[in-house]
């Protein structure tokens, strides 16, 4: 018994390093730039790896005030919609996931806990829609520290590591590394090096049009951008643009998306029938944000992770 003790002590002991030991540890991230994510060392494909080779990685880190608000607002738009007050993982968006309806979830209401209870048989069968539901806080775990693997235990991994950025970093800079490093194009990494590419120029410079199209971009950057094949994504760019202005419009998740998009969808252009959209006709994003991403930056070292 003594013996059987020990040995769970162990294995309990490995499960939690694994678990918790990441290296440099997230509360590095609060003043220093990372020199190079785990997604930035994974394999590229061919053919679009060789032309990225050739001109080498492109990654410039900027601080948050030097990238456009329209851009922080085409993100959550776009990815995350729930981002400013969740606690890094939307359960509620993980709720609608797996089929429950109600917009708002209590434990303490007895429907609710029924309703939920009611489509979690479905789990499984729905694991492509679960994986939809992943917010900001965890693409930037991911792609800060691990693989695009999609096994249970590196969600798992993904969970402790995003509950502990967003307990040490906060929202406005999980919001400025996310930027930073989101994949963008084959080795484009940042909002400040795809501005640069696609739009010559930097990122605080860029047009609310242009912030929608790498919006739109995402999740799926290396199938379409404003580069290369940029059909689903001027179809992203158009939907966000809508909901930046006002409309009601669905802008759908990924493993809905996959039914649309797939294999291929026309290159529609934007609307042109719509109201055009100016600075007047929309609040300016930072305000509407308030002060989650209106503080200043505490000083950050770029390049110098170690």
């Amino acid at each position: 018994m003594r013996r059987a003790l020990t040995g769970l002590g162990i294995v309990a002991g490995i499960c939690f390093l694994w678990l918790f030991a990441v290296w440099p540890p997230p509360l590095w991230y609060r003043t220093h730039w990372p020199r190079e994510t785990a997604f930035m060392t994974r394999p590229h494909a061919a053919p679009a790896a060789a032309k990225a080779s050739a001109r080498g990685r492109l990654y410039h880190p900027v601080p948050l005030d030097s990238i456009t608000a329209d851009l922080q607002g085409a993100v959550m738009i776009g990815e995350d919609n729930n981002f400013l007050t969740h606690g890094g993982i939307d359960y509620l968006a993980l709720a609608h996931a797996l089929g429950y309806q109600r917009e708002t979830f209590s434990w303490r209401d007895p429907r609710h806990r029924r309703e939920l209870l009611a489509v979690l048989p479905s789990a499984w069968s729905k694991r492509e829609r679960l994986r939809g539901a992943s917010t900001i806080s965890q693409q930037l775990a991911k792609n800060l520290y691990l693989s695009p693997s999609r096994n249970p235990l590196r969600k798992l991994k993904e969970a402790v590591i995003t509950w502990r950025l967003e307990s040490v970093l906060g929202k406005r800079r999980i919001m400025e590394l996310y930027l930073n490093i989101v994949e963008l194009g084959e080795d484009v990494w940042g909002a400040e090096a795809a501005s640069q590419l696609y739009f010559k120029k930097n990122a605080r410079g860029i047009s609310q049009e242009e912030a929608a199209a790498l919006a739109g971009a995402l999740p799926f950057p290396l199938r379409s951008n404003p580069g290369y094949r940029p059909g689903r994504m001027r179809w992203r760019q158009n939907l966000i643009l809508r909901r930046m202005r006002g409309e009601q419009v669905e802008v759908p998740k990924p493993e809905e998306e996959e039914s649309v998009v797939e294999p291929a969808i026309p290159e529609p252009a934007l609307d042109s029938t719509a109201v055009p959209i100016t600075a007047d006709s929309i609040p300016p994003v930072a305000d509407t944000f308030g002060p989650l991403l209106g503080q200043p930056t505490d000083s950050v070292t770029p390049d110098s992770a170690p």
